[in-house]
């Protein structure tokens, strides 16, 4: 069911599971319809209309449309028969616009509502209205030669040519079914054709059926009785054309035209078929005819009409099984030569391409309905069509190992075969299962199952099967066991089916076994690297086959049917073929050495790991054999859990779900919710220090790992072998966590659900001689430390133990015992078997085995006098009691044999096989002669045996233990675990095994090692030995990286841009005169930056308008969602200061201007470092190699830009390190007691010193190509602020802005204050010092001329007058001016100076906050304060009184026309009556920006420590920090004047009151500045994704004003953009580009409507960032795939902003690729 989003915001879904897609075909919309949905479901407008009494049309109305409309659907019909041409002609590009225009307004006429589409649906189906006009009158030759082309169009349609016809027709009274079976059947007769382009260049020929098998009336050509029928006939021609689909499905409410419209799709349906395989563009086709054939055959009622009237199953079948004809090729499975078998060639388009999905989709979508499918099942010729078509697909794909060299052409094809047998077969299947649930089916289930075995029995018989599989060949597809095995299970399992009813007679069981066990072992030969040669893709099918979407199609029905077999054939027998298939049976032999024939020697143990799993999997998988659906889930998402935390969606995806959308077991209901919340805790999404995303995982609870954990699960669910080791290290690390177990753990054992009483046969494989000799045997080979074995194998011995014990047969008759000619074992019960002992062995050995050294010795010894006659009688005796077990194949020959002669008309069609020859090699090297061994031991003894083996101890076992057992303490632990919790079993549950065990245990006497005999033995022994050595050689280097790692950390985090923390310490106490060291991170050489050979900091420069976005109110701006919101960019810090700026170019002398303000809040320079330094020449050499370097990542050299050497942080840039001391101590720090005035008086004199050019050196050369460097970062827009571009003013403010951005950005990453005090991590990395010395040395070359110094106004009485004049000091900026004075002195400057500049220039900050201030009051509030100041005035420390300055300030800005009158409004605003507090606050408020940022200078000049404080102490610590001696109760009283503050404040009001020029409202804004800004802030995004969805993806472009395919979102403004949008570009640069160059000075924030993520653009390059926005689950919907809602994510949206504002980009994100203008 699917609704389109205004009908689903308008009706309530709370708490309903939902996905929101796109739909990329259009759609129809189900609300309002009562087939598809609840009424309760529908949105309020359809909910109205359900009502009655809907007033019918009045007749007139229409009469006009029922004239015309009939012309208007003919002239379209005309125009399509025109568009005809006979293939190979090129269509006319006039007539498809003609056509588009023609479709519109159909599509304009289907809106027009019912009304209008009844009389639509009238005409297009009267036939009589057709004939008239279809033909053509006599006179219209254009309609007569049109209707021509439509006669050859039509007769091009049929599937069955003239000719054909002619000759099938003999055949056509064959019923369907008895045709189908003879494709299979011995009639069938093959023509091979060569087809050149085929896949196998002409090797395998492709087969074409000459069997008329179908109903040539399916086939036939068409006939066309409407309009309607003509019309979906071209659209079909023309291959779907988008709006002829849209007018077709929009119809579609029109009861009438549904029922005629879904016929005539049948009718057309063998056409559909034909065009969709002759398509070039299948795929948008497939997509188009689904969007239609969905909405007809979801509606059951519909769906059985017309498979009831028009045959569609039928239909369907055939037109499938044809579709399928056309690409059959010969198989060449089993008997390569007379193989009678055809099978689909996966290397054809048709499957390659998923051609065939539509149809396929369409016969699953009509099975869902059940009253179809029961005329399905019910139609016997129709079941065997099916199984026709099934058998197609069995054995197809078929691979030969390659023996001898690689494969030369690895083909892709695998894929097609598997998406086939699941589309195709499998999914079928669950449709047809769905419906057997209840005893009332029985006989489906039954009339499917024997169809299934008819036509498997065919099969055989075609292949050419008797007994033994073909070696070396491999298909992975038998969709017709697996058909018979799911019907099988699902009979017993939910209709109380008697299996053995089911089952055929033993030798098609054994046949029916053969090829899936083959699959099995060809599994793990392919894991063991024996297809090697066939290249990648024979693993890739592997993985696929247990892959999630596949295994519950594919490997769970195979081992199921195994499991049938077995518990039903000779358990022997069974065990013998495992062994057998698996090509292990050599090596059971007791004998150290034996011969393989079929393995080598490195292949046996991963071939006997896999053989023993087998097994193990075989016994306790019990998903078919009486799980619940629920304890199936359960079993499912424990195992995945295991593996790997899981997120929801992955979950989802991994959970083998019933293909079959209606089956009810579908992930995502809620019983999946409610297993997952039992099995698993869920982890919030949380964030890695490298700042790296996390998604909300779901990790398994405790008592999961401790009773639910089940290896066996693990391994059969895994597609990479590595996720086994990763659950096992998980469930170690739990064990170590919870204090369980702490070495390293054995997979544990877990108890199975118990057996449907159907399949209780199955236990008796535990219990069978030949298992319980293998298992003796593996046993006795792990003691002896043969080669090749391994812990994974005693793993599995012990488990099938185990198993055995915990399984035992109850009815414990006589098995075939007297089959078995040789006294192994007594009986067949495990339990008895495991204390029996075993004396002598006999074995068939190289003559080069040590076994045959040691007879030759006892010979040697025997021939001395002293040997008696009685030793040698009783070895003899022995010889004849020993057990005889050459080889398991042997074995399974005599139970062949047996098994033949029960079947007596069986034995004449088994050939009598050679299997001896086979295993023995006639004439290999070392001849094999018979041995006999002593052995002497139980299974109980050798468990015994290797307990002690496992702990190293002799007598690990004492007396006393069995006693205090207890089974239940062992379920985590090691081998030495699971061996005592096997033995405490077997003591419990037999009581002569408890004997036997305490017999064994009680023998005092240790045991002797067996001899080491072979250098392989000598080995084994040493392999623990050298496991030692290597771990400790491991553990060294590791501890030695570990110590490396940290002294890298300790450095790399604690590189003080070169100065040193010694240097601080020390402080004044002593000059330090000893240059600063720094380290080349490349050449590794220590030494000071000289000018010869200058040293740089490794820095990256970036534009930056992080400062620019700052608000003064702190609260974010919100983003728009509705069209009455709207972001306003006017109040920004950039565009304030933009504003301040031209406003006074308008009134002053430009130069002054370019003086008063600083630039860089938008495109200012920002330089960070990550503090490695090296050699300027060390870096021009490694630039160059990485120039030749060819393999480079997301960096271009060409660009400067390069990674550090050390620690891989991206750079642009060196900064050249200043010869000399690190910092200005010594003399420059000792404070003097000069007055005040004498150092105004030095400061002057050290301005009017003139720049030095620099002496012409390497590091001069290198500061002026980092000066280029700065201005090549930012664009020429944001460095030309001056009327005459280039001029030095507009270069000199350029400059010194440089440095008060970075000051003002390391302020806003400390919080906006100083309060944190100390170096905080932004000033560890901090390069601002040589930052300085760089800028000082470019700016000391142009001299300030004396008569403008802004020094001199404010030191002096003066007075200038000009035509422009000066910008007054009130209007200054006075950070911008304290920059100015520090830069353009000689460096290195002293304390004192430092600190006079900033007491000047402190006076006039206060001044300005008085001007300020005063505007803000009312008249009243003025004039009493100028009153309460003018009684102060006399006092001696007038000048230190806020009352009085501010009195003089008040009554000096009066003498102006109306400085005070301008903003009356704004005053009344303000009611609060300013108390002195208010005041002092006020005043403190608008001078703390100026002494933080001078407090930060002097802290890089000098390297003053921060202290840290409460926000509120912040003012007089910094005043303190300063030199500027107050109180903390007064601001003023940090005041120093070195002439009458009077006098001077006279001065500066008047330079603001001579301008008569200077409009008053103008003069106002300028002194009522605030130079407090809040932090910079992204933009609040709404809660729930959908609000931005819902309003931008629809939303047009604003520069284009269509709706962009791509439209994605600035995150720092709000600006709507198109991504990749050809319409918006400009100068060949796209739209996001040239936004990130506008807003972020080449750094963008960009959400992507349609895809919820977030990429950045930063200069040339960007990165995918990642979403903001996750599900309930705490993941990320990248490209809305999923279509859950998705929220905000608080704490990610946190990290962008922080990474933002700290420019990090560059660092935390990985990976970058260029965007070449193109986003």
């Amino acid at each position: 069911m699917s609704l389109c989003a205004e009908c689903f915001n308008n009706g309530d879904h709370t708490g309903h599971d939902f996905n929101m897609f796109r739909s990329q075909a259009g759609g129809a919309c189900d609300c309002g319809d009562g087939n598809v949905m609840r009424e309760s479901g529908f949105c309020s407008r359809h909910r109205l209309k359900t009502g009655e009494n809907v007033p019918s049309v009045p007749r007139d109305l229409l009469l006009m449309s029922e004239m015309v409309l009939p012309r208007f659907i003919i002239t379209i019909i005309q125009y399509l028969r025109d568009g005809y041409t006979e293939p190979g002609e090129d269509t006319r590009s006039h007539l498809k616009e003609m056509l588009q225009l023609k479709q519109i307004q159909l599509l304009e006429l289907t809106k027009m509502g019912g009304a209008m589409r009844t009389v639509l649906t009238k005409i297009l189906t009267n036939q009589q209205t057709f004939k008239e006009l279809s033909m053509g009158q006599e006179e219209n030759v254009y309609a007569k030669r049109n209707y021509e082309k439509y006669l050859s169009a039509l007769k091009s349609s049929g599937l069955v040519s003239v000719e054909e016809k002619g000759a099938g027709a003999g055949a056509t009274d064959t019923p369907a079914g008895a045709g189908a079976l003879s494709l299979l059947g011995n009639t069938c007769c093959l023509f091979c054709e060569d087809q050149d382009g085929l896949q196998g260049v002409g090797q395998r020929k492709r087969v074409k059926l000459s069997s008329s098998t179908k109903d040539p009336s399916i086939m036939d050509t068409l006939k066309h009785k409407c309009f309607l029928e003509e019309l979906l006939f071209w659209t079909i021609k023309y291959e779907f054309p988008q709006k002829m689909v849209t007018f077709l499905l929009n119809m579609l409410p029109d009861q009438d035209y549904k029922i005629t419209f879904t016929k005539t799709f049948v009718q057309h349906y063998a056409f559909i078929m034909k065009t969709l395989m002759k398509s070039h563009e299948s795929d948008t086709m497939s997509n188009r005819i689904v969007h239609i054939s969905v909405q007809l055959f979801s509606n059951e009622e519909l769906a059985r009409h017309v498979t009831e009237e028009c045959q569609l199953l039928d239909i369907m079948v055939t037109v499938l099984l044809y579709m399928m004809e056309s690409c059959l090729i010969k198989s060449e499975l089993q008997d390569e030569e007379n193989n009678r078998h055809v099978v689909v060639n996966c290397g054809e388009a048709l499957l390659k391409n998923n051609t065939y999905w539509p149809l396929v989709s369409d016969f699953i979508n009509i099975l869902s309905h059940q009253s179809v499918a029961k005329r399905f099942l019910e139609d016997h010729s129709l079941l065997l069509l099916w199984m026709s078509f099934v058998s197609f697909f069995q054995g197809m794909n078929l691979n030969k190992r390659e023996l001898n060299e690689h494969v030369e052409f690895e083909s892709q094809t695998y894929y097609a075969a598997f998406a086939a047998e699941l589309e195709a077969c499998a999914q079928p299947m669950w449709g047809l299962l769905t419906h057997c649930k209840v005893k009332e089916t029985q006989e489906y289930t039954k009339t499917v199952v024997r169809y299934c075995l008819e036509t498997l029995q065919m099969w055989f018989d075609a292949i050419g099967f008797v007994d033994e599989p073909a070696l070396n060949q491999l298909t992975f597809h038998l969709p017709l066991h697996r058909y018979y095995a799911m019907f099988l299970s699902k009979g017993v399992r939910c209709q109380g089916l008697d299996l053995d009813s089911l089952l055929p007679d033993q030798e098609m069981l054994m046949k029916i076994m053969v090829h899936p066990l083959q699959i099995q072992a060809s599994l793990s030969e392919i894991h063991s690297n024996m297809w090697v040669r066939n290249g990648l893709q024979i693993k890739g099918q592997a993985m696929t086959y247990v892959q999630s979407h596949f295994c519950n199609s594919m490997i769970d029905p195979d081992i199921y049917l195994l499991q049938v077999c077995a518990s039903r054939l000779d358990p022997d027998y069974f065990i013998s073929s495992v062994f057998e298939r698996f090509k292990v049976v050599d090596l059971l032999t007791m004998a150290s050495q034996h011969q393989n024939t079929v393995l080598d020697s490195e292949q046996e143990r991963p071939m006997l790991e896999g053989a023993l799993t087998f097994l193990v999997i075989l016994c306790s998988l019990r998903v078919h054999l009486g799980m619940s659906d629920d304890e199936i889930l359960r079993a499912e998402m424990v195992s995945q859990l295991c593996m790997n935390d899981r997120t929801h969606s992955s979950l989802l995806d991994l959970i083998p779900e019933n293909p079959n959308p209606k089956s009810g077991v579908v992930p995502g209901s809620c019983s999946f919710e409610e297993m997952l919340s039992a099995v698993a805790d869920f982890k919030a999404p949380v964030f890695e220090p490298g700042g790296s995303m996390q998604q909300g995982m779901y990790t398994p609870k405790a008592e999961v790992w401790e009773k639910e954990f089940d290896p066996i699960m693990v391994i059969l669910r895994t597609v990479y072998r590595r996720d086994v080791q990763s659950a096992m290290d998980r469930y170690a690390a739990f064990l170590k966590q919870s204090g369980i177990h702490t070495g390293n753990p054995w997979p544990p054992y877990k108890e199975r659900t118990p057996l449907h009483p159907c399949y209780k046969g199955l236990v008796r494989l535990l219990h069978c001689k030949t298992l319980h000799i293998v298992i003796f045997t593996l046993l006795y080979k792990i003691w002896m430390d043969h080669q090749n074995m391994s812990e994974h194998v005693l793993c599995m011995v012990l488990y099938l133990i185990e198993l055995g014990l915990d399984n035992q047969v109850q009815d414990d008759k006589p098995c075939i015992e007297e089959h078995c000619h040789d006294s192994w074992f007594p009986g067949t019960s495990l339990l008895s078997n495991l204390h029996h002992v075993i004396n002598f062995v006999r074995v068939r050995v190289p003559e080069t085995a040590p076994e045959v050294e040691r007879k030759r010795e006892r010979e040697r010894e025997r021939e001395t006098p002293a040997s008696t006659s009685s030793e040698s009688s009783t070895f003899g005796q022995n010889l004849r009691e020993a057990q005889v077990f050459s080889l398991v194949a042997e074995r399974r020959r005599k139970f062949q044999e047996i098994i033949n002669r029960s079947n007596h008309e069986a034995s004449q069609t088994v050939r009598p096989k050679s299997s001896s020859s086979r295993w023995l090699p006639p004439g290999s090297p070392p001849q094999l002669v018979t041995e006999i061994l002593e052995i002497h031991e139980s299974m109980l003894s050798l468990l015994v045996k290797l307990h002690q083996k496992l702990s190293a101890k002799q007598n690990s076992l004492s007396l006393s233990w069995l006693a205090e057992v207890d089974p239940a303490h062992h379920t985590h632990g090691d081998g030495l675990t699971a061996i005592e919790r096997i033995l405490a079993k077997a003591a419990a549950r037999s009581r002569h095994s408890k004997r036997c065990l305490q017999e064994i245990c009680g023998k005092v006497c240790p045991p002797i090692p067996p001899k080491k005999n072979s250098p392989g033995d000598k080995k084994s022994m040493d392999k623990e030995e050298r496991r030692q050595r290597a771990r400790e050689r491991q553990q060294k280097l590791l501890a030695e990286f570990a110590s490396r790692q940290k002294s890298f950390m300790e450095t790399a985090m604690d590189v003080e841009s070169p100065e040193t923390d010694a240097v601080m310490d020390m402080g004044s106490a002593e000059p330090l005169d000893s240059e600063v060291l720094y380290d080349c991170v490349i050449c590794g050489q220590s030494g000071p930056s000289t000018e010869d050979r200058p040293t740089g900091l490794v820095v990256l420069l970036q534009a930056s308008s992080v400062l620019g976005h700052r608000c003064h109110s702190d609260t974010p701006k919100r983003l728009p969602t509705t069209d009455e919101e709207h972001i306003y960019p006017e109040d920004t810090c950039g565009a304030a200061h933009d504003v301040r700026l031209s406003l006074m170019q308008r009134y002053f002398k430009d130069s002054s201007c370019l003086q008063s303000v600083s630039i860089g809040w938008d495109g200012g320079v920002y330089v960070q470092t990550c503090g490695h330094t090296l050699h300027i020449d060390c870096h021009k050499s490694y630039m160059e190699s990485l120039r030749n370097d060819q393999v480079l990542q997301g960096f271009s050299v060409d660009k400067g830009e390069f990674t550090c050497p050390l620690c891989r942080q991206f750079a642009n840039s060196v900064l050249p390190c200043r010869p000399g001391r690190g910092m200005e101590t010594g003399a420059w720090h000792t404070p003097s007691n000069k007055s005040m005035s004498t150092l105004v008086n030095e400061v002057e004199d050290l301005q009017e010193q003139l720049g030095i050019f620099p002496v012409e050196s390497n590091l001069s050369k290198e500061m002026e190509s980092v000066i280029k460097d700065i201005k090549n970062t930012t664009q020429k827009k944001y460095m030309d602020y001056g009327k005459n571009p280039g001029s030095p003013d507009n270069d000199f403010l350029f400059m010194y802005s440089v440095a008060r951005t970075n000051l003002e950005l390391e302020l806003v990453h400390r919080g906006g204050n100083l309060c944190s005090g100390g170096a905080s991590a932004a000033a560890k990395r901090s390069c601002l010092n040589q930052l300085f010395h760089v800028l000082a040395m470019h700016m000391r070359l142009y001299s300030i001329d004396s008569a403008y110094n802004p020094w001199t106004r404010l030191t002096q009485s003066t007075y200038c007058d000009d035509e422009r004049p000066e910008v007054p000091m009130l209007f200054r900026d006075v950070p911008s001016l304290l920059i100015i004075f520090i830069l353009t002195m000689p460096q290195p400057l002293r304390r004192e100076h430092f600190t006079c500049v900033v007491k000047v220039l402190y006076s006039l900050q206060y001044t300005q906050a008085l001007a300020a201030l005063s505007i803000r009051f009312s008249r009243e509030e003025r004039l009493a304060w100028s009153n309460t100041a003018a009684a102060k005035k006399n006092p001696p420390n007038s000048d230190k009184s806020w009352e009085s300055l501010l009195g003089h300030v008040i009554s000096e800005l009066t003498k102006a026309k109306d400085v005070y009158d301008t903003n009356s409004e704004e005053t009344f605003l303000s009611s609060s009556v300013w108390s002195p507090q208010s005041i002092e606050f006020s005043l403190q408020h608008f001078c703390l920006p100026f002494l933080r940022l001078s407090c930060l200078l002097q802290h890089h000049l000098y390297g003053d420590g921060l202290p840290g404080c409460l926000v509120e102490e912040e003012f007089s610590l910094l005043a303190g920090c300063l030199g500027l001696a107050g109180s903390v109760q007064s601001s003023a009283a940090c005041l120093e004047w070195n002439l009458n503050a009077f006098d001077l404040i006279s001065q500066w009001c008047s330079e603001v009151i001579a301008r008569s020029d200077t409009p008053t409202q103008q003069s106002v804004s300028l002194l009522v500045q605030d130079p407090q800004w809040a932090a910079p802030r992204l933009l609040l995004l709404p809660d729930n994704y959908n609000t931005i969805f819902q309003y931008y993806h629809r939303k047009s472009c604003t520069s284009c004003g269509k709706t962009p395919k791509d439209p994605a979102l600035c995150l720092v403004c709000g600006a709507f953009v198109c991504l990749k949008g050809h319409c918006c570009k400009q100068q060949g640069v796209c739209e996001c580009v040239l936004h990130s160059q506008h807003c972020g000075a080449a750094t963008g924030i960009f959400l992507l409507i349609n895809a919820s993520v977030i990429i950045i653009i930063r200069g040339h390059r960007f990165c995918l960032w990642g979403s903001v926005y996750l599900d309930a689950h705490g993941e990320e919907d990248r490209d809305l795939r999923r279509g859950k809602p998705l929220y905000l994510c608080e704490e990610r949206y946190r990290v962008l902003e922080q990474q933002w504002v700290s420019h990090t980009f560059d660092h935390i994100n990985k990976r970058w690729g260029p965007h070449y203008n193109g986003l």
